[in-house]
């Protein structure tokens, strides 16, 4: 195991979309393992490095709100992207008054989490890479509250807020509680293997869940 860190992150809204969900968007219980790594890999990610996820801290009560949003219901096709690197005029937008449709979103709201993780050196490390330098860059940018690009709860419009925890965790809402079965939940999608979405049995002891290795 490399080198490990604790990192509380809380916010107004979240949502972690069940994938499967065709068209309306509803969320997880409680955060991903894949989302909690993206917000890692938000503060500090080189191709020298790769965040494994290890336990999930609930601290908040998990309470559940509606909202209807504005989604797009096309993409830009990629065929006329690759007519345009070639020279070719055609139109690259979206029309948003014609291609807009209003949908219901079941998320989270008042959200707080402490992600435990730690990374691990990948084939792409060099001699420049070392475990310790990592590590202190995360520290360094962790406590003046730096990032590459503001992390979110799922999607973009819900902004989070982050702190390095370097001492006592916070107690959790879900103390008291021995167990509570949160189902079948996404762990994370598989590049190499035609991205093929993973899943795991997440189970919350006294408000922490163990994330298994698969």
């Amino acid at each position: 195991m490399g080198f490990g860190i604790k990192l509380k992150v809380w916010g107004d809204y979240a949502c972690f979309s069940r994938p499967e969900m065709k068209v309306e968007r509803v969320s997880y219980d409680v955060i991903t393992p894949s989302a909690a790594r993206g917000i890692l890999e938000a503060i500090h990610w080189k191709p020298a490095i790769k965040w494994v996820i290890d336990r999930i801290y609930v601290l908040n009560p998990i309470e559940f709100d509606n909202i209807r949003r504005n989604e797009v219901t096309g993409i830009i096709s990629a065929n006329n992207i690759k007519k345009a690197m070639k020279g070719q005029e055609v139109e690259l937008y979206q029309n948003t008054n014609a291609e807009r449709a209003q949908r219901a979103t079941l998320l989270l709201k008042n959200v707080a989490y402490v992600i435990e993780a730690h990374f691990e050196m990948t084939s792409n490390a060099g001699e420049e890479d070392s475990p310790e330098k990592h590590y202190n860059i995360f520290l360094r940018r962790a406590r003046q509250g730096q990032c590459f690009h503001r992390p979110y709860f799922g999607c973009r419009e819900f902004p989070l807020h982050f702190e390095l925890v370097e001492e006592q965790l916070p107690e959790s809402y879900y103390s008291d509680l021995d167990e509570k079965d949160l189902g079948w939940m996404l762990w994370d999608i598989d590049f190499k293997n035609n991205m093929t979405p993973k899943f795991f049995r997440a189970t919350m002891k006294k408000g922490v869940i163990d994330i298994p290795k698969l």
